[in-house]
């Protein structure tokens, strides 16, 4: 049943609360340049299928068409390959198109001599496992990627024998085996044999200037790249802190976060431009090279002659000792209307699966640190980095935010791609501006999308009051909505304009689209969200229509004899919703819990006892698996998985109080806090954590979960550290499969206590509160076992 309100209760309802009437304009009518080819030199872009990958000045192209892919990083060295496919597939389900991944050197020849590609180190097993899942794949070969890790990932004794970064000819020689190493390992795997890998990204960071470096080091590497067989459609550098390459040969990719972890104060930092749109210039701010640049670097000068990529757009944020810094799901997620609204044709994401770091020989440990010499102090082995799916595949609340705007791309990228960045009349001049409105069009003459963004971390932002926006287009003005509207702090949103939807022309809309399904006898369906607040206009051949998000097809016309609907969802449905391709059909499915698919059947996974449930549009067509439910609610086909039984029993005991801790030390390159020195955690309050007597085979894993306040958190298997964590209020959470404990095996957790004086950043909603005459804190407040449960439901 279509539910609709009349126009004039549509005004009534678009008019309520706006105070005043602003009228935010845009000038879009300037002609739309045309791509320019034939500059950039990259390498062989045709499959044995005779499959295309191209790139012009402004986007790729795949077979011809514009294409706007969402990339993320997930490091295979920081993951046990067990969890390889099944993490795969989540990244793609999560609308991910490209995985990238760092190899990183020491982690395979961390002594002179053989190679080790083995166990959680088999790039190709993993490059195997990303075509599988059907993505792509971008290879970062360093040879020095920063990463967190120790010497960037140059092995130790190729930074104590000779100098790196540059044409020395000793390290060339060195870089060269390794090339041909991985040249090994991804033979036949490349774009041009019919594999994923489609980049290589050559170095890291690479600002460094002087004779045999600067463009000619880029060169060099390029050079040897494809010496060892790196033959691929696209090469590409860093492009932020003023970068250096030989213009043409690489495209530089960008990146931004929401805040600077590796920053040296402790104290909040000003508004990031990561939340601010750009118009001039595509390098963000500080985003953490361990070099300094002296000089504009290629990038700027680059501007017109390169699309705009990014790779390492934060969804989450490292925790580096001294700032501990917890971002909000919003925090990152208001990020992606700014840089796609900026000109973003590649979204990459660093990290989008955290990990753990490798140990080393002899439990060296293999992490950034000021010990060896690095500007950072990371944990020995945790890299969660907050990112939307964890070291063990968790789903974080990040990730549901994210997930449409992600299937926005996926079905709108091919038009946005080709579309230009316009700037409104106004706009804030700098990123500490919080009161102007931010906002961007990107158009290609009569359609296009408005990008709006009312949210910076940590700082309130003014209510837009009273907003319309008028975009003068070639052909007329479109003016949204019909009545003024109230913005609040934290609204941040796409909405499109002049869109075909299969021949339905539409005006404009109120509401975020977000994806397109072919429904059968229920004919075409295009999906959108409603924002915050605001009515749901449609404005359409036969006037405006303000759609209620109540579950229903809603028909706003015919094409080609089929109907076309519009289903709007409520912010919460969008937060459960997948897209995914079931029985060779795209499909809705909404769940709390984690769905993708695999071996052709519907895959569902929680954290927790409760049971496992989906619901689907359109149905399937004859769900079927061990304990599966199947009831029709409406649209939607509603599935459960009964729970398999109670949460194991983790027995907790004290067993050392904490002493007091040693003051914390400021030092090392950045002249901040640097981590204690290890005898410190002498002082570090400890407990005994005893796993039950018996494992229950039913669950995939098994998450231990802890709620720590302190300095430094440790985790031990007898004297194995398991996993360490910087205290920053997040739950701290391991897998414990991975470590094949046996049933009844008993844990050490240890916590350094925090000293209320230490000159540490933590967000103010988690620094601890020290009591009168209390000058530290080590305290677990709760510890609990997690199942991790799985159905298989076949369509």
């Amino acid at each position: 049943m279509n539910r609709m309100l009349t126009l004039s209760a549509a005004l009534l309802l678009a008019a309520q609360g706006a105070a005043a009437d602003t009228l935010l304009k845009l000038d879009a009518r300037a002609a739309v340049p045309a791509p320019t080819t034939g500059h950039i030199k990259m390498g062989t872009a045709v499959s044995p299928k005779g499959q295309t990958l191209a790139v012009n000045n402004q986007y790729l192209l795949r077979d011809g068409q514009p294409w706007l892919p969402v990339m993320g990083e997930y490091h295979y060295s920081r993951a046990p390959a067990s969890q390889w496919d099944a993490q795969l597939r989540l990244m793609k389900a999560a609308g991910i198109d490209v995985v990238a991944s760092y190899v990183m050197w020491n982690h395979h020849q961390e002594r002179p001599g053989a190679f080790d590609w083995k166990g959680n180190r088999d790039l190709r097993r993993f490059v195997l496992a990303a075509k599988a899942a059907g993505l792509d794949m971008v290879v970062r070969v360093g040879p020095w990627v920063h990463a967190e890790v120790r010497y960037g990932g140059i092995p130790d004794w190729v930074v104590d024998a000779m100098p790196t970064r540059g044409n020395d000819a000793e390290y060339l020689g060195h870089v060269e085996k390794l090339y041909a190493e991985i040249g090994r390992q991804i033979k036949g795997l490349l774009f041009k044999d019919g594999g994923p890998i489609v980049g290589v990204q050559l170095e890291n960071e690479y600002n460094i200037r002087g004779a045999g470096r600067g463009e000619a080091h880029i060169s060099a590497l390029k050079a040897l790249a494809l010496k060892a067989g790196m033959d691929v459609p696209l090469y590409t550098v860093t492009g932020w802190d003023g970068t250096v390459y030989p213009s043409g040969e690489v495209i530089p990719v960008f990146g931004g976060y929401p805040d600077e972890p590796w920053a040296t104060s402790d104290k909040e930092l000003p508004a990031k431009e990561t939340h601010a749109f750009r118009f001039d210039t595509r390098v963000s701010g500080d985003l953490g090279a361990q070099t300094k640049s002296h000089g504009m670097g290629t990038a700027e000068t680059d501007k017109d002659k390169v699309p705009f990529f990014g790779a390492e757009y934060g969804p989450g944020l490292p925790a580096m000792y001294r700032r501990r810094t917890l971002v909000s799901p919003d925090d990152i997620a208001s990020m992606l209307p700014v840089q796609i609204g900026s000109g973003v044709n590649l979204l990459g994401y660093y990290m989008f699966h955290g990990g753990r770091n490798a140990v080393g020989i002899g439990g060296t440990g293999l992490e950034e640190s000021s010990l060896s010499g690095g500007y950072n102090d990371t944990p020995r082995i945790n890299y969660d980095f907050q990112a939307p799916l964890g070291p063990d595949g968790q789903q974080r609340e990040v990730l549901t935010k994210l997930r449409p705007y992600h299937y926005f791309l996926r079905e709108h990228g091919s038009k946005l791609a080709t579309m230009t960045v316009r700037q409104p009349e106004r706009s804030p001049a700098k990123p500490t501006d919080l009161q102007t409105p931010r906002w961007s069009v990107r158009s290609n003459g009569e359609s296009g999308f408005l990008f709006f963004n009312n949210h910076v971390r940590q700082y309130a932002m003014p209510a837009q009051l009273g907003v319309r926006f008028e975009v003068q287009l070639p052909g007329g003005v479109v003016t949204l909505p019909a009545k003024p509207v109230d913005l609040p702090n934290g609204a941040y949103f796409v909405w499109p304009f002049n869109l075909d939807l299969d021949g339905v022309k539409l005006r404009y809309a109120t509401a975020q689209p977000v994806t397109r399904l072919d429904a059968g006898a229920q004919g075409i369906v295009h999906v959108f969200a409603t924002t915050a607040g605001v009515p749901a206009e449609f404005a359409l051949p036969e006037g405006l229509k303000v759609l209620a998000a109540d579950g229903q097809l809603a028909r706003i016309g015919t094409h080609n004899g089929r109907a076309v609907s519009v289903l709007l969802l409520t912010p919460e449905q969008l937060a459960q919703l997948s897209v995914l391709d079931i029985a060779g059909q795209r499909r809705l499915v909404f769940s709390d819990q984690q769905a993708w698919t695999a071996d052709g059947k519907l895959q569902l996974r929680g954290v927790g006892v409760q049971p496992l449930r989906a619901a689907v549009f359109p149905a399937l067509p004859k769900p079927s698996g061990a304990g599966v439910q199947v009831r029709q609610d409406g649209l939607l086909q509603r599935l459960e998985v009964a729970s398999t039984g109670d949460a194991p029993t983790l027995q907790i005991k004290a067993t050392r109080p904490a002493g007091n801790a040693p003051r914390v030390l400021k030092g090392g390159l950045a002249g901040a806090a640097v981590q204690p020195i290890p005898e410190a955690f002498a002082t570090a309050a400890s407990w005994s954590l005893k796993l039950p007597a018996q494992a229950s085979a039913k669950d995939e894993d098994v998450l231990l979960e802890l709620d720590i306040v302190g300095d430094i958190g440790r985790v031990f298997s007898g004297t194995t550290m398991l996993d360490d964590w910087y205290y920053n209020g997040q739950r701290w959470q391991i897998g414990l499969k991975q470590f094949a404990l046996k049933p009844g095996a008993e844990l050490k957790l240890t916590v350094l206590p925090l000293r209320a004086d230490a000159p540490i950043y933590i967000d103010a909603a988690h620094r601890p509160t020290f009591a009168q005459g209390h000058t530290q804190v080590a305290e677990l407040r709760g510890a609990r076992l997690l199942p991790v449960r799985r159905a298989a439901i076949t369509p």
